[in-house]
């Protein structure tokens, strides 16, 4: 079957987007639209900017637009576990919604944010989650997302916030042998993660102290614009183990890849799109 170039769309072309504001500097057309040619599929990916306060609007326009299947970035996640009609059990624990599929005209809220970290760091690094000791600095919708599936997996998770309020709440969500911890937790972790928004700009004091980093540790931002904050430079220089957001996106995109379409996600085609290096 001829698929017809990518702008020049046919009445039988599924649409899928992303929505978000700001979304331009958005990476998942480049990603999915990578996957649908490398599958030969009758597919287009699209950026919509949907200004804050429409998310819920937006998700409704799926069934009339006809949307196959959409992307939510910020600020729209908690809007589109709103807007469906059903949500997957993990998007209902954490309460936002980051994908949304179709069956017929039942609209399904997923998140898959947090199998996508943890495919990452086994595709980029081989490390497995069962009894890592974990230190996630941040309280906020990507640290929720990681430490949950982290924790269902076997992880022990230390959640340091300067909000305590905030921890104590992701710690109850979670459960297990969760904790609220202070920074100084870092210095015993396996794996490091920053899932706050510091480190975006050369300007912002660094999320943690690094001088709290020790030998054999793994080190993530889950930033990845810069593609190395300064913070993972640091760690790198101390000789450890680093990754960036990248790898995250990729994984998650490649999620609800096969959530619209029923294929697994050609995930090398899609990480070549991106510039993200596989350990397989």
């Amino acid at each position: 079957m001829l698929i017809p170039p990518r702008d020049t769309p046919t009445p039988t072309t599924q649409i899928a987007a992303v929505i978000g504001d700001p979304v331009s500097h958005s990476l998942s057309p480049r990603l999915h639209n990578a996957g649908f040619d490398a599958l030969g599929l009758d597919w287009i990916y699209v950026a919509c900017h949907v200004p804050d306060g429409q998310g819920e609007e937006a998700v409704a326009d799926m069934r009339t637009k006809g949307f196959q299947g959409l992307s939510v970035t910020m600020p729209h996640k908690a809007a589109a576990a709103r807007a469906v009609d059903e949500l997957s059990p993990t998007a209902a624990k954490l309460g936002v919604v980051n994908c949304v599929r179709r069956e017929g005209d039942r609209l399904i809220g997923e998140n898959t944010d947090g199998i996508g970290f943890l495919d990452g760091l086994r595709a980029q690094t081989n490390i497995e989650p069962d009894g890592l000791r974990v230190v996630i600095v941040g309280a906020g919708g990507a640290a929720r997302s990681v430490a949950l599936t982290l924790a269902e997996h076997g992880a022990r998770i230390g959640v340091s916030n300067r909000t305590r309020t905030s921890s104590e709440e992701l710690v109850h969500l979670i459960g297990g042998s969760s904790s609220v911890v202070e920074q100084e937790a870092i210095s015993d972790a396996d794996l490091v993660i920053n899932a706050t928004p510091l480190g975006m700009n050369d300007n912002e004091p660094m999320p943690i102290d690094v001088n709290l980093l020790g030998t054999g540790q793994c080190v993530v931002d889950l930033i990845y614009k810069p593609e190395k904050t300064k913070l993972l430079i640091e760690a790198e220089t101390q000789g450890l183990q680093v990754l960036n957001g990248l790898g995250m996106l990729l994984f998650q995109a490649g999620e609800q890849f096969r959530l619209w379409t029923g294929s697994e996600a050609p995930i090398s085609a899609m990480a070549d799109a991106v510039g993200v290096t596989l350990d397989y």
